[in-house]
Parts: C-alpha cells; structure tokens; sequence
C-alpha cells in the first residue's frame, strides 16, 4: 500500500507537467485540472465506503473461516445503485456543470462521468483485495492507476495531441487497467460461503459515506472553489493555484505512505486488545505527523515559489504557498486522527467532524473577505484546524469511555485514506 501510494502520487506531478505542456501552457491546462479536482473530491468521496465496508466484512469472514462471494455480491449492488445516482445527478446538472465549471468543454463532462464508471469498481476491487490481505493487489490497483495515466499522457504529447479531450479521458479511465490485470490473475476471486444480510455490509457505511464525502471533498476544495469565484480573467492565476495546492500536499503523500506501513501493526496491537502498546504507537505515529508538518509548511515557505516557478512556471507567493502547506498540515493531523476515533469505534463522530470542516470552509470563504485566494487560504486553513480539534475532541472522548478497538473497525480505519491520488 505504502508503495503504491507514493508512485501514485509522483506521477501526479509528472502527470501535470506533461499535460500542461502538451496542450498549450496553464489557461489550456485550467478545464482539465478542473476535472481532475472534482473527479477526486468525489469518486472516493462516494465510492471509499464501499471499498472500506467491502474490506471489513471480507476480513471478518476470513477470520472465521467463510467464503465472501455472497459479501462481494451485496457490495456489488450497492455500488451499481450509488453509481446510477451519481451519474444521475451529474447528468441532470451537466449544462450548469459544463458552462460554468468545464468552459463549456462537454468532452470532460463526458470524462467526469467516465471516471465515476471506473473509479467505482476500482474501489471495490481494492476493497477485495484489502479484505482477504492481498496487499499487493491492492498496491497495483492503485499504482497502476498513476502510471497507465502518464504513460499514455507522454505517448499522446509525443505524438503531438494538444486538445484536452484525450487528456481528460486518460483521467477518467486509466484505473480499470489495474483492475482488470489483478482480475486477470484471479486476485479478485473470492470462496462461496453462507448467505450475506445486509446489515453485515452495511452497519456504518451511512456514517463512513458522509465522512468521506466531506472529507475528500473539503481535501479538494480549494482549487474548485477557485474554479467557480475567479472570472474569466483570472484563469491564469487558477491554474497557478492549483499546482500550488499540488505542491502543498507532497508531505500529506509522505505522510500516507508511511501511514499505510504503520497502520497494520496498530492493527495486531488492536486486535490483541493490547491497548497501552496502541497508544503508544499511535503518540509515535502523532510524533511523526507533526515533524512532516512543520518541516512541510516552513520547506513550502523557503522553496515552494522556486519550485513552482522551475517545474510549472507559476507564480505564486511564499505566503500563499506556506498558507497552502499548513492547510494541507492541519488536515493531515486530523486525517490521522481521525483515523483513530475509527478505530475506536466513533465513525458517526469522525463524519460530525468532516462536516463542521466543510461548513466552516464554505462559511470562512463566504464571510472572511473579496480578495479571491486569501478567502479560499483562509477557509482551507479554517476548516482543517475546526475538524483537527474536533477529531482531537472526539479521540479524547473516546479514549476516556474506555472504548477498546476491534478487527472491523481498525480495518475501516487502515482504509479510511479519502486523500488520494
């Protein structure tokens, strides 16, 4: 997992580097790195859950010696049906959508819905792979993901395609190649067993849907709102923007990376009800977050303009940028507390905290003042620091009940990672 998280996330920054280049320079760029926002506040936003809940239930079912196809199945069908809603949605919206997000650009309408036909069945084939330990399945169908994209994106540069059309479908599809290579060596297989009940998928998937809706979404917000404030003139600065948003999350990649090799032994340690040893890993783990952060938003200072001049030609402040990183640091602090209150249990306090960030964002952006990327800095650190404290509100609490973790809901937690590629 740690390793297909960082390779997903450099090909990310090779990604937009070859796509900016390709088709003409950031204004060209703009509607596409639109789409690529909104695909990742609200693929895993939606579709995370499933994958989350399907890695549960698979892994209790492994634990006690039963098949999990009858699981997969019911999965499944949740999955076509949230899907049809999505698409749905999106459809019923798509002039709006189209006009005042995409530039009028219906060839990355076509490539959002795309990629919520493909993002979906990826996440439950990580899902699969996660709940009967097949670790590096799961790293493939994640990492295959990033480096399908920048292949085929240096191979249409190469060939000298400058429309963003081409672009943007690399965007929406390139996750079905990992999964149709680890279904292909029967990765994805599962033993039948006893008949599923819904309420064995189900019974948080209420909470960790609405969690994870707000929190990939809040993880994204910056450069959509962005997107829909600035005018018509300020598409250059959008697009700067962006990569500096970009830039700002490379200690939050790190951060996961490491996070996804640490997780699993608090997981043995949970699963022993060892209790003291897991609170102490976690204050290790919170030790570590911590460093990342401070090194991330003072290194975003000093380097993050030069960086982002040399590699993408932008031009953005030291304040900004250190604005960018200590959002970025924030939530990163509060992922990974998050993380713990999942573990213990507290999965309708973690989607209360994802909410109250996104309500402050919107509010703080709406109310704190006109100039269009201090509001958005202000609401990006606004909103990571209110659901920071109300995670930490929410692990003290939980931590004083005496709550002791179980394997389901340190499995949830293991795979609670909204931030993605």
């Amino acid at each position: 997992m740690a390793i297909g998280l960082l390779v997903a996330g450099i090909t990310i920054y090779a990604f937009f580097k070859v796509g900016t280049d390709a088709v003409g320079g950031e204004v060209a760029f703009k509607p596409l790195q639109s789409l690529w926002f909104a695909t990742f506040a609200l693929a895993p936003g939606f579709f995370l859950p499933l994958e989350q809940e399907m890695g549960r239930a698979l892994a209790h079912r492994r634990a006690i010696g039963q098949g999990g196809r009858p699981v997969i199945r019911r999965v499944v069908i949740i999955g076509i049906a949230l899907l049809a809603v999505v698409i749905t949605v999106t459809l019923v919206l798509s002039p709006w959508i189209t006009e005042h997000y995409f530039d009028g650009n219906w060839v990355l309408l076509v490539a959002l819905v795309l990629a919520f036909a493909s993002y979906a069945p990826a996440h439950l084939a990580r899902g699969i792979a996660s709940g009967h330990g097949r670790f590096r399945a799961y790293a493939i169908v994640m990492g295959a993901d990033g480096v399908v994209r920048i292949v085929l994106a240096l191979t249409f540069a190469g060939i000298g395609i400058t429309a963003i059309g081409p672009y943007g479908l690399l965007v929406a599809t390139s996750p079905l190649v990992g999964v149709l290579w680890v279904a292909s060596r029967g990765q994805l297989r599962s033993d039948p067993g006893p008949p599923a009940e819904w309420a064995e998928v189900t019974p948080n998937l209420g909470w960790l849907l609405l969690g994870s809706v707000f929190a990939a979404g809040l993880v994204n917000a910056g450069p959509i709102a962005a997107t829909l404030l600035a005018d018509p003139s300020q598409s250059q600065l959008v697009g700067w923007f962006g990569y500096g948003v970009l830039m700002a999350r490379v200690p939050l990649f790190l951060f996961q990376a490491v996070q996804a090799a640490l997780l699993p032994r608090l997981s043995r340690l949970a699963a022993r009800n060892e209790i003291h040893e897991f609170r102490a890993g976690f204050r290790k783990l919170m030790v570590v977050v911590l460093a990342v952060s401070v090194f991330g938003t003072v290194a975003a200072y000093v380097l993050g303009p030069i960086v982002l001049e040399r590699v993408f030609k932008a031009e953005l402040s030291n304040g900004t940028m250190a604005a960018l990183a200590l959002a970025s640091a924030l939530y990163m602090i509060g992922l990974a507390m998050a993380q713990a209150v999942i573990a213990l249990k507290g999965h309708a306090l973690v989607a209360l905290g994802w909410g109250i960030g996104m309500v402050t964002f919107v509010l703080t952006t709406w109310l704190s003042t006109h100039d269009l990327f201090r509001r958005i800095e202000l609401g990006l650190m606004a909103s990571s620091g209110a659901a920071m404290i109300a995670f930490g509100m929410a692990l003290k609490y939980k931590l004083s009940t005496g709550v002791v973790p179980s394997g389901s809901s340190v499995m949830d937690a293991i795979t609670d990672m909204p931030f993605e590629t």
